[in-house]
């Protein structure tokens, strides 16, 4: 194949996803003749297929949920219906104007980008298009795709995925989701508060079982108190399909009828007959080893995003594309901790966390080290103005640093910033004590909770 740069590029990238153009914008900042490939759209999942259309999904089901309860605050409203078709319109011009945007960010930066579906043909090279494309260093950031279980087969219209379902023209009558994770829960979210009757299905004993188990609790009953079902401690068996729909039934023999079944239990790399093996770069279960550098065996191929083993998360593929680029451009870094990354689940209530579950914090200092404290949300005054319920959880090592913050209630996720640099900056409880938190704002509970920790409690009892 001939070469289509007239020089060898200091990077070429495979996809063009959260990690690749991170990594395309920071290397051409930092002087790097950059090539980035993508066979589908610059943003991938998150912009496309994940992140950006999930919340704006969120956010017109709140939207429902205020119509309905509007009374509550004295509001005379009512729903009349969800109308799918202007809900795409809404949700489609949120990731329309991103992406114009991002196309107007790589083209400003200089970045040769190729669209086509790129495969590594050595450990310096990417063909695509039937051209091939040569760097001193490669980076693979081909992302991740919905998964299903053996004998499952999605058909996109009654077992469906994430990507079918942000697509749907219509709200299922009623919803079986086979997993209770993150994807789970924000969908399940979604479709109660269009309207639609939601089962959720998750083999391991609670929901967004990464979470502090109490976070998890809070959510089981929040989830109840809204009416969706949960089946929690009994794995799936089978999908039958009915004259209504689907009928799925768990290892304990349980039986569960609906509409559709949306599976979603998880993303796997996208890997399988790109050329990585035979470029020699080690894996492992579809997915690219890389370590602490996002540094491959291959000393010219590193990796980021969800085709490695870390946090399936936008952010840390934004970081660790951030991390390549600069390493590859020479300067200093530093690896990523990677509990102290923010997560937040976008359901109605958010679950926003940073650092160690409780458990965690007990496996690594010992139970006798760990202090924790529960603050209510019902003594916060602004989320008792936007009637929500919830707690922040703090876990402490004795006499020591925060070292995990778990916050459960609406807008839980604005919250989360704060808590980063408390778990980051190893702050001890005293430390934000200090802090000024306006009020009232739902920011004033992560102080009120420090103060409460630091032994001082304002708004809350001793």
């Amino acid at each position: 194949m001939a070469n289509d740069a007239s020089t060898v590029f200091d990077l070429v990238i495979l996809g063009g996803g959260s990690g690749g153009y991170a990594a395309a914008l920071r290397a051409s900042q930092l002087g790097l003749d950059v090539a980035l490939i993508e066979k589908d759209k610059v943003g991938g999942t998150c912009l496309h297929y994940g992140c950006i259309p999930t919340k704006a999904l969120l956010h017109a089901g709140e939207l429902a949920d205020q119509a309905r309860e509007g009374a509550e605050f004295g509001v005379k409203t009512s729903l009349e219906g969800i109308d799918m078709a202007g809900v795409h319109k809404y949700k489609d011009g949120v990731i329309s104007g991103l992406y114009k945007g991002l196309q107007g960010l790589i083209a400003s930066r200089k970045i040769t980008y190729v669209e086509g579906e790129g495969r590594l043909s050595s450990p310096t090279s990417v063909d695509v298009n039937g051209q091939r494309y040569e760097g001193r260093h490669i980076l693979l950031a081909t992302g991740s795709a919905p998964k299903s279980l053996p004998g499952l087969t999605i058909d996109g219209d009654r077992v469906i995925s994430s990507d079918h379902a942000l697509v749907m023209d219509r709200v299922p009558k009623s919803a079986i989701i086979l997993g209770g994770g993150v994807i789970g829960v924000e969908f399940a979210s979604v479709w109660k508060s269009f309207g639609a009757e939601v089962t959720v299905v998750e083999g391991l004993p609670h929901l967004v079982p990464l979470e502090d188990e109490n976070s998890s609790k809070l959510l089981e009953r929040a989830f109840r108190k809204r009416g969706i079902k949960s089946s929690l401690g009994s794995f799936f068996e089978k999908a039958e399909y009915t004259d209504g729909g689907v009928k799925v039934t768990l290892a304990n023999g349980k039986e569960f009828e609906a509409e559709v079944l949306l599976v979603a239990i998880g993303r796997g790399p996208v890997s399988q007959g790109l050329g990585y093996e035979e470029a020699g770069v080690a894996m492992d279960r579809g997915y690219v080893l890389a370590d602490e550098y996002c540094q491959t065996n291959v000393p010219s191929i590193s990796a980021v995003g969800d085709l490695i083993p870390t946090l399936q998360l936008a952010h840390v593929g934004f970081a660790e594309g951030i991390l390549v680029a600069e390493r590859l451009a020479g300067q200093k870094v530093v690896p990523i901790d990677y509990d102290g990354v923010p997560r937040v689940t976008y359901c109605h209530p958010e679950v926003a966390s940073v650092g160690l579950t409780e458990a965690k914090a007990k496996e690594k200092y010992g139970a006798d080290a760990v202090v924790t404290l529960k603050y209510n949300l019902g003594g916060n005054g602004k989320s008792k103005i936007l009637k929500t319920q919830g707690e922040i959880k703090l876990v402490q090592v004795r006499d020591g640093a925060v070292v995990g913050v778990h916050m459960v209630g609406d807008r839980m996720g604005e919250q989360v910033g704060e808590a980063q640099l408390i778990y980051n900056w190893e702050a001890l409880p005293a430390e934000v004590a200090q802090l000024i938190h306006a009020h009232p704002t739902q920011n004033e509970a992560l102080g009120e909770a420090h103060l409460a920790l630091a032994g001082k409690p304002l708004h809350s009892h001793d």
